[in-house]
Formats: C-alpha cells, structure tokens, sequence
C-alpha cells in the first residue's frame, strides 16, 4: 500500500480546519457576527499568499485575469457560506458534512473537463456520503436550527468544489506562484462588500474575541494556503479532497477529548450519537485507506 507524500498535506490540513473552526465557534459566541468573522479570515487569507508570488509562474495578458477573479469570487462565497453554517449549527455536525466535497469534486471534475476517475476514488466517495450521514445523525435528539446549517454547509460544499476544480485546471497554465495570490487577492477585494453588513467595526472587537478570532483566522490561512497548493502544484483534487474528509474525524474526536478547552459542549449530544459518529469516522477512515491502495 503506497500513500504519496503530497496527501500529507490534506491529511495535516482537515486537523487544522476543526482547531480553527472551533476557535471561530468560541468567537462568534462573543458575539462577533459572521460577516466581521469571513471579513478578518479573508484579509488574513489574502495576505498570507502574497508571499507566493515569489514562487513564479507564467505571464498571462490581462484579458485572463478572469479565472483568478472568478475562483477568487466563488472562494468568497464559500467561506461565507461555512461561517453561516458554523455560526447555525454544531462544528461534529458541519464539518463532516462538508465531506460531501469529495463526491462534488469528482463529478464537476469528470463533468466538466472529462476527468478520469478511478474506479476506487468513485468508492471512497461513496463512503465519505455514507460517513456524512453517520456523523450527523443526532440520536433523535432535536437540534437547534439543523435544517438551516445543513443548507449552508451542504451550498458552501457545492461552491467550493466547484472553486477547487478550477484550481485544479487553470493553475496549471499560470503556475502556483501566480494564480493563487490573484486568486486569494481577488477574494479580499470581494470581502470589503462584507462591511455595510458588520455589527460594529473591526475596531470595536475585543480582546476576549481576539484571543479566538487571531488564531482561528490565523489557522485558517495556513490550512487553505497548505490545501490550495496541493490543488494547483500537483494538478488533482479529488484525491486530496476525500483525504481531507478526514477533518469529519479530527471534528468527532476532538470535540468529545478537548471540545471543553474552546467552551464547545457539543460532546454531551448523548451516547447513541457518538456511536453513530464513530461509526463515521471509521467509514471516513476506510476512503482514506481506499485512496492509499
């Protein structure tokens, strides 16, 4: 069995993603709001690829600023999609939903620009759906605004594979070093729409909520950053999206080992959920090795 060391990379990120997404969950309950939250992750995103440049790539005429513009305007629209969700609902139940990602990736991908996907890739999708359902059941215990979280995540999973697709293709003919601080660069451009809609000013955020904001937005740079030039240097991203489902199994074991570190209560959903999460993630699991062989 042969793991490529490249998957490290996704495999690494999907645990960065719940630590950030928890840090984001305890900020919000500061009463940050959603737009401020997408608004400093998103600058804090842009800058952080602008050292990329030096990497290099190819010149391109400005008539084909189009692609990063509009990778740019569909990552936009995911992130604030998934802090919507994260701010409805439960971090064990959006973050493996967003496992879904991997079976979007593979069909846009294969859609569009006629991809082949091995037939294994096809099953450890399949599993990645079955995990979703599994680590999201709630054991029959009513939860708060479940239907309206599960719409954001499940849309931001739509519009990010379709983001990471293009990723895939178009990085290609620009270089990493090139496409992705435009394409991240474009994306805190888009972010000052975000403004009008603040509750109060950057300025008026407090340090009680920096102290989860800064390393939640930090961490969140350093995984997509990680992530996206998985994508664009070596030219896949269904592989490394089902590996990064594994972030379904980071959320359910962290939650119920060190959730209480971040304030998150969410281990006491009951026993018949955890159970049914475990199950999940081992499912989660079984893709990941499935991408292995």
């Amino acid at each position: 069995m042969h793991f490529p060391t490249h998957l490290y990379i996704p495999l690494a990120c999907g645990f960065l993603y719940v630590v950030s997404a928890l840090c984001m969950k305890r900020a919000a309950e500061h009463g940050l709001g959603v737009w401020r939250a997408a608004f400093v992750t998103n600058l804090t995103i842009a800058v952080a690829f602008l050292p990329m440049w030096l990497l290099g790539g190819q010149d391109h005429p400005w008539t084909d600023l189009w692609q990063p513009t509009l990778a740019g305007l569909l990552f936009t629209l995911a992130q604030l999609l998934i802090y919507l969700a994260i701010n409805y609902g439960d971090i064990s139940v959006t973050t493996p939903v967003m496992g879904t990602k991997s079976i979007l990736v593979a069909a846009i991908a294969s859609l569009l620009f006629g991809d082949t996907i091995p037939a294994s890739w096809w099953w450890a999708a399949a599993l990645c759906a079955v995990a979703v359902l599994l680590l999201g059941w709630n054991g029959g215990v009513a939860h708060r605004r479940v239907g309206r979280t599960i719409v954001a995540v499940t849309a931001s999973a739509v519009v990010f594979a379709l983001a990471d697709v293009l990723v895939q293709h178009w990085a290609q003919g620009w270089g990493a070093g090139r496409f992705l601080p435009l394409m991240f660069g474009m994306m805190g451009v888009f972010s000052f729409a975000f403004v009008p809609f603040f509750q109060g000013s950057v300025r008026d955020i407090d340090a009680a909520t920096w102290r989860w904001l800064a390393p939640g937005a930090l961490l969140s740079a350093i995984n997509i950053a990680a992530f996206a030039f998985t994508l664009a240097h070596w030219h896949e991203a269904t592989a490394p999206n089902i590996v990064y489902s594994s972030r379904g199994l980071w959320a359910v074991v962290m939650v119920w080992a060190v959730g209480h570190w971040f304030g998150n209560r969410e281990r006491h959903v009951g026993r018949g959920a955890m159970l049914s999460r475990l199950a999940g993630a081992v499912l989660m699991v079984a893709a990941i090795v499935l991408v292995m062989v």
